[in-house]
């Protein structure tokens, strides 16, 4: 299989082999699951990116400073 290029492909190709890999099983919540687990990664490496400076960051994911903050404390980054 060829690798997805964007990361528009990569999600949907993960959250489709996610819902294969369910074999039918019920899911609920899924939207809410997939936001945290991309929003997560997507912070600590703005974060990195910008040597853990919170203003730099916040201006990287295009959020407010206190939006950035408020997420830092509920991932636990």
């Amino acid at each position: 299989m060829e690798r997805p290029v964007t990361i528009e492909e990569c999600v949907r190709e993960t959250v489709t082999r996610y819902l294969d890999d369910l074999n039918g099983e019920q899911v609920n919540d899924l939207y809410n699951m997939v936001i945290q687990q991309v929003e997560k990664p997507l912070i600590e490496v703005a974060m990195k990116n910008c040597m853990n400076n919170q203003s730099k960051a916040a201006r990287l994911l295009g959020i407010n400073r206190n939006t950035l903050r408020k997420k830092l404390a509920e991932y636990q980054i």
